[in-house]
Order: structure tokens, then sequence, then C-alpha cells
């Protein structure tokens, strides 16, 4: 019976985060919704003002139970601007909760809003996110030789054209770095290999085309280029083996007790746009020295001062509040539970129709 208790109490931590999280889908997608609608007879520039109002909203909830409610410490090496650009975020991809570490650097410069993805194209059948990711300015794309260039390129250009701000995040190893995976692993080694390029012990070696695409396609709306590199504590352990990082369930049990992330800006100008050159400028970026270094007391460590970085509730409470607010509604009446549930049905039917109709 004790262990039973424990199981169950561990599973809350979990089930009521995301039960929260996507309970209130609905009701979001709803606003959004109405939003859409009214300003359909208003310039682009307008409804892109507010769609990121609501969706920094939305992404404040979610982060005050992977922050607030984790309580996880958040270390930062490097200093993030204070005024909000127009950037191109790169990053280490190790897990499912990566993406939340974007969100987390983004809301500490008040450009929670602004933040748009470079997304697998399996992603786009999540029920209602993945059309709505696709609306917000995402980009979904897929691997290899099914590579839609011009669809993700002319996708960016109409973002800039109508002068969304941009906080574009790609994870250029285009899949997840799992030490379990030898055969992942020993694959991205052979593609070093075969490019001329230094095999890369604990990051998969990058692929470079979303990336200079979006370089290309945004090169006069972009201010420069955060280069980050993740590092989940309890990943590495005592004798120097790599073990999987948290995902997203285990990340919201409080499994991960520190994350440490090291921040690099590089101003636009600095980054070169020659394919090769580009190549070789990304695949130098990824940072290996939190898991390797010839001074044992710098192992665990990314280079220069780790700074901890606390998140006020004051950024994300409010966000809850009002959500919740607009989800019991939905919840406490009859009429409102078939609009909750018609919503869920409606929005994943219409993100299949309208992602696949325009990419």
């Amino acid at each position: 019976m004790l262990l039973s208790l424990v199981v169950h109490t561990y599973s809350l931590r979990y089930w009521f985060p995301a039960t929260v999280m996507l309970g209130t889908a609905p009701a979001y997608i709803l606003s959004w919704g109405a939003w859409r609608l009214l300003s359909t007879v208003l310039p682009a520039r307008v409804y892109h003002r507010l769609d990121d109002r609501l969706y920094c909203m939305y992404q404040s909830m979610v982060l005050f139970f992977f922050e607030n409610y984790t309580g996880v410490e958040v270390i930062i090496y490097g200093d993030i601007p204070k005024n909000k650009e127009n950037v191109i975020y790169l990053s280490n991809h190790q897990c499912t909760a990566d993406w939340i570490i974007a969100d987390m650097l983004a809301i500490r410069q008040s450009a929670l809003g602004h933040v748009r993805y470079v997304l697998k194209d399996g992603l786009k059948w999540l029920p209602l996110y993945g059309w709505y990711f696709s609306q917000h300015g995402g980009a979904y794309v897929k691997r290899s030789a099914k590579f839609n260039e011009i669809t993700m390129k002319k996708k960016l250009q109409t973002q800039t054209k109508c002068g969304a701000p941009m906080y574009l995040v790609i994870f250029p190893e285009g899949t997840r770095y799992n030490p379990e995976l030898k055969s992942v692993i020993a694959e991205s080694q052979a593609f070093a290999t075969k490019e001329g390029l230094a095999v890369l012990k604990h990051t998969l070696t990058p692929r470079m085309k979303a990336s200079h695409i979006a370089l290309n396609a945004m090169n006069d709306h972009l201010d420069a280029i955060y280069d980050v590199t993740v590092a989940y504590e309890g990943t590495l352990s005592a004798s120097g083996q790599r073990r999987p990082a948290p995902s997203m369930p285990e990340f919201l049990c409080k499994e991960c007790p520190r994350v440490h992330i090291y921040f690099d800006r590089v101003d636009i100008k600095e980054i070169p746009s020659e394919p090769l050159f580009f190549r070789r400028w990304l695949h130098e970026r990824l940072l290996t020295d939190f898991y390797e270094s010839e001074d044992a007391d710098k192992i665990r460590t990314f280079p220069g001062e780790g700074k901890h970085s606390p998140l006020s509730l004051s950024k994300t409470l409010p966000s809850m509040v009002i959500l919740g607010g607009l989800t019991l509604p939905l919840l406490l009446t009859e009429s409102g539970r078939k609009v909750y549930v018609g919503t869920w049905l409606y929005g994943t039917l219409l993100g299949w129709l309208w992602v696949n109709a325009f990419p």
C-alpha cells in the first residue's frame, strides 16, 4: 500500500501539470481563433502583434510548470542581451525538453512571444499544437532528400516581409543525441568523416541545410545568431559515461535538479554565408567542454562563470490564472464541455488539412 501511494504521488508530479497544459489548450485556441477572424481585415503586422502576446501567455503558463513548479536551477554562462532582437537560435538536441530551454532564455529577454520553431515534419500531426505552431510562424521540414528548401524559404520570407519579430529555434543535429543509440551515433560520425569534419563525441554531426536557408532567407532581418549549448545535470556518470537526458515527463517529475546553458551571441555580420564555410563554422560551435576537459575541476561546467538565473513568479503565475479562468467555464457546463471536446476534434482535423494544404 505504501509503495502504491509513493507511485501514485510520483505520477501526480507529471499528470497534474500535463492535465493543466493540455486542458487549457482549447480555451487558448478559441481565443486565438476569435482574434484570427477579427484580424482578417487588418494588416498582418497587427495580427502578429497580438498573436505573439497570446503565445507569450500560453508559454508563460508552460514555464510556470517547467521552472517554478519543478524548482529546477537554471545556470547561465554568458550574457543574454537586454533588448529583444531578431535572431536564429541554434542549440544541441538531446531530449523533448530542449524546446523548453529556448523558452527559458526567451522569457528572460522578454521575447517569449517571438519564439518560432523549425520542426520535423511528423510533429505537424499533433492535435491543436501541430496546426497552431505552423500558424504562429513555425516551419515543418523533412530530412535528407525530401527536404523542401523552397517551402521553408517562402515561409520565412512571408514572416519577415510582414515585419514579424523572429526568434527562430533550430536544432541543427536534426534528431536527438541519445548515448544508448549507438547506431545513430556511428552513422553521424561516419557522415562527419565523409565530409572531412572532426568526429564529435557528445553531439551528432550538425546538418546545415535548415540553418543555412534561414540565414539566407532572413539575412537582412536578423541581428544575430544565438549559439546555445545545453547540459542537463545528472547525464554524466562518475566514470564519465553519458546518460540519456530527461524526457519532458521526467523533467516535470523533478528529476533534473539543474540545467547548465552556455550562451554566446554572434553578430550576423560575422557568420560566413558561403555553404562550405558555414558548415565548418556550425560544426565548430558545438561545445564538449561540459563532458570532458584536461582539468578535472572543469568537468560538468562550461567555460566562464555560471550564474544562477531564477525566474520570478510574476512572469508566469498571471498567465496560469488567466488561462485557468478561461477554461473553467468550458468544463462547468454541459454546453461548455461540448465546445471543449469539439475544439479538440475540430482543431485536430483542421490541423491535418491546413498543414498539408498550406505547408
